[in-house]
């Protein structure tokens, strides 16, 4: 991402605070996700993403993050995302102004315990309303050395195009799987481009906020059964397949299906076995 090295296999911190920040998850006990974490780590994991509005009403992602990696080793990639406001309550607030950005990066350096973010997203809330604004308030926060790379979330085409206009984007976050193909364009143009992308919900597919569906593609299920993988490890192979731009945020608080995840990324498909996974997509 930019001049950032990454494993490609990186963690979602999203339902680390047993909040999805959309629909509560299992909220597991605080130093079991702190461990998660720091074995995340000792794994290989140097990409983390987060945001200062994933939290429950005990946990939040950020404070987790920061408790279990600090002090902060030197090649540990922090991103995170502003846009979404989310007050003390957990209400949501709308948008935040061009200007209100600042304080959602500070934010969350105060949460993480930081002086800078690796990457900053702006999660965008509608794929019709003009970022230009918006990316230049984050352009500025980089000159001011609170931000070293800007990227963007929730996009559409149009949107990555005009956020390029103002600043070097390094990286896309959208939701993207074997079953959620609407991106597939975006992806494209990323990889033409030098952009890493980054998708979500890659194992949850159309499940989303709710987690996979209790019934997966027969196609899907045959190539997991005749590699003795899970699905989700399939899904997230599938994923790094499309391309070497792609990298992967699955996130868990549960031990097993971290190592399950990280392991999918030494998981190579068979041509054979795309073609047949693209096939059901």
């Amino acid at each position: 991402m930019g001049d950032l090295e990454v494993n490609r296999l990186g963690f979602g911190t999203m339902r680390l605070a047993g909040s999805s920040a959309f629909g509560q998850s299992t909220l597991r006990g605080r130093d079991q996700a702190i461990a998660v974490v720091q074995e995340a780590v000792a794994l290989g994991v140097n990409h983390f993403d987060t945001a200062a509005f994933y939290f429950s009403p005990t946990r939040s992602s950020n404070e987790l993050l920061g408790a279990a990696l600090r002090p902060w080793a030197d090649g540990v990639v922090i991103a995170s995302k502003v846009g979404p406001g989310r007050d003390t309550w957990g209400d949501w607030t709308g948008w935040a102004r061009p200007d209100q950005l600042r304080g959602q990066v500070e934010e969350n350096l105060r949460q993480l315990g930081r002086d800078y973010l690796d990457v900053v997203n702006l999660r965008v809330l509608r794929r019709d309303a003009p970022v230009t604004d918006h990316i230049g308030a984050l352009a500025e926060l980089s000159e001011a050395g609170l931000v070293r790379h800007v990227g963007v979330s929730n996009v559409s085409l149009a949107q990555l195009n005009e956020a390029r206009l103002v600043t070097d984007i390094v990286c896309v976050q959208n939701r993207y799987g074997l079953t959620d193909r609407e991106y597939d364009d975006l992806l494209r143009v990323c990889g033409e481009h030098g952009i890493a992308f980054t998708p979500y919900f890659a194992i949850a597919g159309a499940g989303r906020e709710s987690g996979r569906a209790s019934i997966e593609p027969d196609a899907l299920v045959a190539v997991a059964d005749s590699r003795a993988v899970t699905t989700a490890q399939v899904r997230l192979a599938w994923c790094m397949h499309q391309g070497d731009h792609v990298l992967a945020i699955p996130g868990t608080g549960n031990p097993v299906h971290l190592r399950e995840n990280v392991a999918a990324g030494s998981l190579r498909l068979t041509s054979e076995e795309l073609s047949l996974l693209d096939a059901t997509a």
